[in-house]
């Protein structure tokens, strides 16, 4: 959302703060509740914690979250843009989260949120702390990779005052 100007760098900072604190604040319930404490068992072995190994290489997961984040960024990119269909947005983000989920769970348990990825690993301690880079890497660069794809893609839209004098957002006249 910052790349694409839907917030400021200052929003951006508290955004990230807080969802950095919530992986975190997450994360040590799921340990509270997997300790002698609760009555919960851990069926990952890791809280969740994001790696690879078992069933794929790193260069493998680190293209994986990328691809998986670029396909997630560009969809919440293009049905919240001015030229998306009112009413449809938050349809068309969940299942697009859920088949990432689907793809990408049985190979890297599926970041696509540095966030979510950063919390367990801290708990988790081992392989995934020493591969969350990677989980936090290879999701901001599909994030990027999506907000330039989005531009690129992009239809021109026009303001009313565009609209009105039958210009583009360059100022160019539009064909009669």
């Amino acid at each position: 959302m910052l790349l694409s100007k839907g917030m400021t760098a200052t929003e951006a900072g508290a955004y990230w703060i807080a969802q950095f604190a919530g992986g975190i604040a997450g994360a040590a319930v799921l340990k509270l509740l997997t300790s002698d404490f609760g009555d919960v068992t851990d069926q990952t072995g890791a809280l969740g914690a994001n790696d690879w190994g078992a069933t794929i290489s790193g260069g493998g997961a680190f293209v994986v979250e990328v691809l998986l984040t670029f396909v997630l960024v560009a969809v919440v990119l293009l049905v919240t843009g001015k030229a998306a269909a009112p009413g449809f947005a938050g349809l068309a983000i969940g299942l697009t989260l859920a088949a990432v989920h689907l793809v990408g769970i049985p190979l890297t348990g599926t970041s696509v949120n540095p966030a979510r990825s950063l919390g367990p690993a801290l708990f988790a301690g081992g392989d995934p702390l020493a591969h969350v880079w990677l989980f936090i890497v290879a999701p901001l660069i599909g994030a990027v990779i999506a907000v330039l794809v989005v531009r690129l893609l992009a239809l021109p839209t026009l303001t009313p005052e565009q609209d009105e004098i039958g210009t583009d957002e360059t100022g160019a006249q539009l064909p009669a």
